[in-house]
């Protein structure tokens, strides 16, 4: 049997306390990865650093103890392969060129093995120098997630441009989709293969949809991900984190065929355990308890633990942690969570 908590709890395991990581674990709430940023000039140029993504990508598991670390890399760096001109603005998040829907047949997915092989590098460098207690994430980006970036160039707070682009263009919606897909599964089927225990596909922007669009836009493409990753590694882990889903979500962990599904802090209990008797759930505290600290945090570990602590559950956030967020709040929580 495998001594990593995580995996366990994948294959179905229920365990107390529950193995526990938090999205965003390497992130701008440690000084340490502060200065490693500072170290790379720039976003990108630390997520193509071996060297400096490893060492990111361990800071929290030396300093907290977390039962996994998750790789240091950014789900644009799909587009990026793909020669869409990606930046990161300080204190503005992700740019890139917006696409058009005449250009999406002209985008040439020849250069994405050789353009990530330094991301592909440090997943094989972690799990060498990785506790082997400690499991290893992998990740990429949805399909639609990725492409709400691609079309507007940038975030925006309902991704109204890639739901307009879907309904207008939806021959080249299909197409951008599909290619997404075959390029995040070989992704994720390289980052398995190079050491991960596991692999998580982020769709951020899956709650914006309504539910025709879910399923065309959310479901399928992650489907066609999870079917291309299993057929080159059977029984591959895969954790679904559909953001905003909520009443969608059984029909997304049923679509998809997804071992574990991620819920955000807006889902109920009750839709949790319910979810959880289907398999195992990962999440889902509030990323502002944990800033509060204190009797809102206190609460907040002990109401999810009640409610989902006796099936199969991965302690997590309901999404990333944050910059501001106290180093001793997250200390707190692994206390009152493993006490």
């Amino acid at each position: 049997m495998t001594s990593r908590k995580l995996l366990r709890v994948l294959e179905g395991e229920s365990l107390l306390p529950p193995p526990v990581w938090l999205m965003r674990q390497a992130g701008r709430y440690l000084p340490e990865y502060r200065a490693t940023r500072e170290k790379a000039g720039g976003f990108l140029e630390l997520c193509y650093n071996p060297d400096l993504a490893s060492e990111v990508t361990l800071q929290p598991i030396r300093r907290f103890g977390f039962d996994a670390a998750i790789l240091f890399s950014d789900i644009l760096v799909i587009p990026d392969a793909l020669s869409r001109n990606v930046r990161f603005v300080q204190g503005e998040g992700p740019r890139m060129d917006p696409i058009a829907a005449h250009e999406i047949a002209a985008l040439d997915p020849s250069r994405a093995e050789a353009h990530l092989a330094p991301v592909i590098e440090t997943v094989g460098r972690l799990r060498a120098e990785l506790p082997d207690e400690t499991a290893l994430i992998g990740f990429c980006g949805a399909p639609w997630t990725v492409a709400t970036y691609m079309i507007a160039g940038r975030g925006t707070p309902d991704q109204a441009p890639a739901r307009l682009f879907a309904y207008r263009e939806p021959e080249a919606m299909e197409k951008l989709l599909s290619l997404l897909a075959e390029m995040s599964a070989d992704y994720l089927i390289r980052q398995l293969k190079a050491g991960a225990d596991c692999v998580q596909i982020f769709d951020s922007w899956a709650g914006v949809l309504d539910e025709i669009s879910f399923q065309r836009f959310s479901v399928a493409p992650t489907r066609a991900i999870v079917e291309r990753v299993r057929a080159a590694v059977p029984g591959a882990k895969i954790i679904g984190f559909a953001k905003g889903a909520g009443p969608l979500l059984s029909a997304y962990r049923e679509g998809t065929g997804v071992t574990a599904i991620g819920l955000d802090w807006s889902v109920p209990f009750s839709h949790a355990a319910e979810l959880q008797r289907q398999g195992p759930v990962q999440g889902n505290l509030d990323p502002l308890r944990l800033i509060a600290g204190g009797r809102a945090l206190e609460e907040g570990v002990d109401a999810i633990l009640e409610a989902l602590g006796g099936g199969p559950l991965i302690f997590n956030l309901g999404h990333g942690i944050t910059p501001d967020a106290p180093i001793a709040h997250v200390e707190a929580l692994l206390k009152r969570l493993r006490g």
